[in-house]
């Protein structure tokens, strides 16, 4: 589903004509922004006015066509500072509005060339308001975009070839291949270690700034790997595809809430504690991707605002305990739109806190700081653990 494009000289792409058919025969036309090709994958669409460059090097976008609702896109160019990952993990990229001139003081190139270079089809000059409404009403779906098949009919046929969202495995794509360290920042405190589902980089980094040093893990490690590094906590990140087909991740943390090791999740990682904990997943119709997102944190009833990707959320119930094998699970965290679970905790009987989750991205990449804390909580989380001489090194 990844792009299959070729670049093409800037002052010609807007021109070369390009159109875009979702699964049910919806057709949009535009021009070429980016790659001269086509692509496949899930049309989404995301909220955000700004942080593009943050959502297109975002791996839990993989597979998927983001749409932007905000109507000009490309003015603050491309920087070498604010990429996520080591490269771009949209499937493609939908606009309205193309910058023609990118200003920003950090900025080394546009976004149509970054998006060339790294081989992304996309569009712009395409009616991004009607496609959203389209997206919302309808729900996400597959979808073709193409600046070299002029024939619908012809591009729908191969979208419906494309295999659905549901049932996809894609950490193992986009997971490290070899573990890696990211050193605390000053005095090290605690040791973390972190499953990369699909980690962005700024995960990591807010733990350094409170001096923990992250030992960063592929998708596929064990509990016998984790253990290995001796953690004070544990934590699974960010990624894309079904939370019902990741099943080896479920196991491992089954094993880390079984062995009583602080655990914080963020996005995949909080549908993953669900699923460990006993709760179902679902998909829904169109999603939460943006960096606007109202939720209310029941424990404190503070409202952020929040940065969000995802198309899967947790299936528990909303005020009410429930039992587990590893303790009391509650939703912590809650969607002011639409009741959307957006967090868990588990605890002892006694109240103590023994792991926790979110479903937004609360490293603010970009985003909002409002949901900084979290980071936080983990801290205190596992310096109460290691006060106890109950975990690793401290």
């Amino acid at each position: 589903m990844h792009s299959v494009g070729s670049p093409v000289p800037s002052n010609s792409r807007q021109v070369s004509p390009a159109i875009l058919v979702l699964e049910d025969g919806r057709t949009f036309r535009g021009h070429a922004f980016g790659a001269i090709g086509e692509t496949f994958g899930e049309a989404v669409f995301a909220t955000a006015m700004s942080g593009y460059q943050e959502t297109l090097t975002d791996p839990s976008y993989a597979r998927q066509v983001v749409v932007a609702t905000a109507p000009h896109i490309g003015n603050t160019g491309w920087n070498d500072e604010d990429d996520e990952s080591g490269r771009i993990w949209v499937a493609g990229y939908v606009i309205r509005d193309a910058a023609r001139i990118p200003s920003n003081w950090r900025s080394r190139r546009s976004l149509a060339d970054e998006l060339a270079a790294q081989g992304i089809v996309g569009m712009c000059d395409v009616d991004t308001r009607a496609l959203t409404r389209h997206l919302r009403e309808r729900g996400a779906m597959r979808v073709g975009v193409s600046s070299v098949e002029t024939d619908p009919d012809a591009l729908l046929a191969r979208v419906l070839e494309q295999p659905p969202m549901l049932g996809a495995h894609l950490a193992d794509e986009v997971t490290t291949v070899d573990p890696y360290v990211i050193e605390a920042r000053g005095d090290k405190r605690l040791t973390v270690v972190a499953v990369d589902l699909g980690i962005k980089s700024m995960t990591p980094y807010r733990m350094a700034e409170r001096g923990i040093e992250t030992h960063v893990l592929p998708a596929t490690a064990t509990y016998d790997d984790i253990a290995a590094r001796n953690p004070d906590g544990v934590f699974f990140s960010n990624g894309p595809g079904d939370p019902e087909a990741a099943h080896g991740p479920v196991e491992v943390l089954r094993e880390v809430l079984a062995n009583d090791l602080p655990y914080f999740g963020i996005c995949f990682g909080n549908q993953l504690f669900g699923r460990a904990l006993g709760f179902g997943t679902y998909k829904l119709t169109y999603g939460h991707r943006g960096i606007n997102q109202p939720v209310m944190d029941l424990t404190t009833r503070r409202v952020e605002i929040t940065a969000h990707n995802h198309g899967f959320a947790v299936d528990a119930p909303l005020g009410k305990p429930t039992d587990t094998p590893y303790g009391i699970a509650t939703v912590s965290h809650v969607g002011l739109n639409d009741d959307v679970v957006e967090g868990l905790e588990l605890r002892e009987p006694d109240g103590r806190l023994k792991a926790f989750s979110v479903q937004y991205h609360p490293e603010a990449a970009a985003g909002p700081h409002d949901a900084s804390y979290l980071f936080d909580r983990f801290v205190e989380l596992m310096s109460q653990r290691t006060s106890h001489g109950e975990g690793g090194e401290a």
